[in-house]
């Protein structure tokens, strides 16, 4: 074998064979990045204005008959693991609509050593939406990501998010008893911020799960967060609506809150797995995005 500064590597020469080793793990771990801007054209469509891909990163951008730019985020690697980077960025232009999702789930990987890092940044300006709509986010045991997203909205802007957490997945028998994972959110309008919401897991997951107080023996949590430029009693109205809509479909295994405050909507989901969480997410984002139907890679 060659190591990677051109070494010839042989039983004989156990330093290089050790060296190329080490230079085969380093070469393993992805540093991906990808950032799309875009801009309202003359017939008021949201057009594409930039695109860049590092790496594993890529980002797709599928036709569609609306207004709005979908645009798909494809991690080529397949998942990440202890040691890996991923940074996304997204810029909404003036008047535009942006919807981003997932091709697929996420995985977060057993990590031999290290934390995955994953950072979000997105910019939404004047009179802009943005939709970020991204699958579900697959954590296996002995896992470790530090993920966290930042977004700054203009004063009219409109911000519609999901993040859904997976611990392991029912179908395939498998149970997380051990993971790391940090994930921070933080949400600002011209300057200010306007939410801030951090989660910590770590340890022993099945004692941390099994609490009321977490995740009550669920393994599928998710996270909504609705932000526009309306007064509160609209807020108000706007959780009415959600939580009329969820009751039915909410039990002792699949539960639902809806909170507003602040000019937002926030509304937090558990189920015992993804299967039963999804269909909840998918009524509560209709209702925020007025109907609009998901990304095809949601209905695929």
């Amino acid at each position: 074998m060659r190591g990677g500064s051109g070494t010839l590597a042989t039983a004989a020469n156990p330093v290089a064979v050790e060296r190329g080793r080490a230079e085969a793990v380093a070469m393993q771990r992805s540093v991906g990045a990808g950032r799309i801007a875009v801009k309202a054209g003359p017939d008021g469509r949201t057009r594409l204005d930039a695109l860049h891909q590092k790496a594993n990163a890529k980002i797709r951008i599928p036709k569609a008959h609306g207004s709005a730019l979908e645009a798909v985020l494809i991690n080529t690697a397949g998942g990440l693991t202890g040691g890996d980077r991923l940074n996304w960025s997204a810029a909404a232009g003036a008047g535009t609509h942006l919807v981003i999702a997932t091709q697929a789930c996420e995985r977060i990987y057993k990590s031999a050593g290290g934390t995955a890092i994953q950072t979000t940044r997105l910019d939404v300006g004047a009179g802009a939406r943005l939709d970020w709509l991204p699958q579900e986010t697959i954590l296996f045991d002995d896992s470790a990501l530090d993920r966290s997203i930042d977004i700054d909205l203009a004063p009219d802007a409109v911000f519609t998010g999901l993040e859904t957490l997976v611990l392991g997945r029912a179908a395939m028998g498998e149970t997380v008893r051990r993971t790391l994972l940090r994930d921070r959110w933080r949400i600002g309008r011209a300057g200010a911020l306007i939410h801030a919401d951090d989660l910590r897991l770590g340890g022993d997951i099945t004692a941390v799960s099994g609490s009321p107080a977490t995740l009550a023996t669920c393994t599928a949590a998710a996270t909504l967060v609705h932000v526009a430029p309306c007064d509160d009693e609209q807020q108000v109205a706007l959780a009415a609506r959600l939580r009329e809509k969820l009751a039915p479909m909410s039990g002792s295994a699949v539960r639902a809150g809806v909170s507003a405050f602040a000019g937002k909507c926030v509304v937090r989901l558990l189920a015992p797995d993804a299967y039963r969480l999804r269909p909840l997410a998918i009524e509560a984002l209709a209702i925020l995005r007025d109907g609009a139907p998901l990304p095809a890679v949601w209905r695929s």
